[in-house]
């Protein structure tokens, strides 16, 4: 039997043909250095960036394509948002399952003199919009909140957190590394003003894509975090000061923003509710199948409907890395174990320091999959201590 993969929360795989054949299409027909030169191959790099941004916009219902910075990660969007934004004698409100990319950021702030409220989450991993309201103080600037935790797959109810910052003149901005692509977003109806997102996850796309986008308005308090050649005001030795160039210095990574392209349009033509669709079922199956075995320890909101495809888990008595590397050398079955870069989290559901066995599913997998992972864990619980 071929080998299975559930670790699709770290990157996807496998990805849709589309996106290797687009990257080497790429390859073999133009090659060229987008907005640094004017002939017909440079043009033509510049239209795959361009075209890029249309089409994530489409999929975040953003007016306009270019409040869309193209980064080569999450990470490095929030960064920009974090240390661009924030400044000195500032205060945000966070939750307590946050990924380190929001975490470390934000302590990096707290020790330049920033203030952060960090709400704690109840057990399931869950927050309280009320929570965040009564936490809100007269200097309090910003709101950072993950769409979907990727520990425990929970759903933040980010509109309704938007709707709180937007009645306080807060920024709101949200993590979505674990939902673009596969959850719909609407920055419009959510007022949400920053949104950071990765490429290689549920966009399908390549490692080193991702994306920011910036409210109109917004880049004024946003500084760079790199600064550089942009292919344009040539003339001038200051960075740009518009939309999206104040934020891309260097040479892109045009290469991988093509194979993004080709993932969101796979994701744009096969549709958000379908995807979560079949990653539901995914979901529901799997959690069905191992509730009730002996050990077995689900973390995080049962409910199918507001999570996303990921799930958490331990066999009582077991080490996670142990039934990691169990379902890996003896079943073929690729998870990961441990924290997941969210010590915060794990704090939270009680499962720090050990962590956790974690599964990530995709709409490339499939329901077969599922039943003999489940089987594999009852093979593996029989043994516990």
């Amino acid at each position: 039997m071929g080998i299975i993969y559930f670790d699709n929360a770290a990157t996807s795989w496998p990805k849709p043909p589309e996106v290797s054949a687009a990257m080497q299409k790429y390859m073999r027909k133009i090659g060229a250095n987008p907005g640094r030169s004017g002939h017909r191959l440079s043009v033509d790099a510049a239209r795959i960036i361009y075209d890029t941004r249309e089409k994530l916009a489409q999929l975040f219902n953003v007016v306009d394509p270019i409040r869309i910075v193209l980064t080569k990660n999450a990470t490095e969007a929030l960064n920009i948002a974090i240390l661009g934004f924030l400044k000195p004698g500032d205060h945000v409100i966070t939750s307590s399952m946050e990924h380190n990319s929001v975490m470390r950021p934000l302590r990096a702030m707290e020790a330049r003199g920033v203030g952060i409220t960090i709400i704690p989450c109840d057990k399931a991993g869950l927050i309280d919009p009320a929570d965040i309201a009564s936490a809100i103080k007269k200097d309090t600037r910003a709101i950072f909140i993950t769409h979907a935790s990727n520990v425990t797959g929970g759903g933040m109810p980010v509109s309704d957190i938007g709707r709180i910052a937007r009645e306080h003149g807060l920024v709101l901005c949200v993590d979505a590394a674990q939902t673009a692509g596969s959850y719909p977003i609407d920055v419009t109806e959510m007022n949400i003003d920053l949104l950071a997102f990765t490429g290689h996850k549920s966009l399908f796309g390549p490692s080193g894509t991702g994306g920011l986008y910036i409210r109109e308005g917004l880049e004024k308090s946003i500084g760079p975090l790199c600064i550089g050649g942009t292919g344009s005001r040539s003339e001038v030795e200051e960075q740009p000061d518009f939309m999206p160039d104040r934020y891309e210095a260097g040479t892109p990574n045009i290469v991988g923003i093509t194979g993004l392209q080709a993932g969101v349009d796979f994701v744009l033509s096969t549709g958000i509710d379908q995807i979560k669709s079949k990653e539901d079922s995914l979901v529901k199956t799997f959690i069905e199948g191992i509730e009730n075995l002996p050990g077995i320890i689900i973390y995080g909101q049962m409910s199918i409907g507001r999570r996303i495809p990921v799930v958490s888990f331990n066999i009582a008595g077991m080490d996670p890395a142990v039934v990691a590397l169990e379902l890996d050398e003896r079943f073929k079955i690729m998870s990961r174990s441990g924290l997941h870069c969210a010590p915060s989290a794990h704090k939270t559901i009680g499962t720090y320091s050990m962590g956790t066995v974690r599964f990530s599913f995709s709409c490339f997998n499939t329901q077969e999959q599922v039943v003999r992972a489940v089987e594999a864990l009852k093979k593996i619980s029989r043994r516990r201590k």
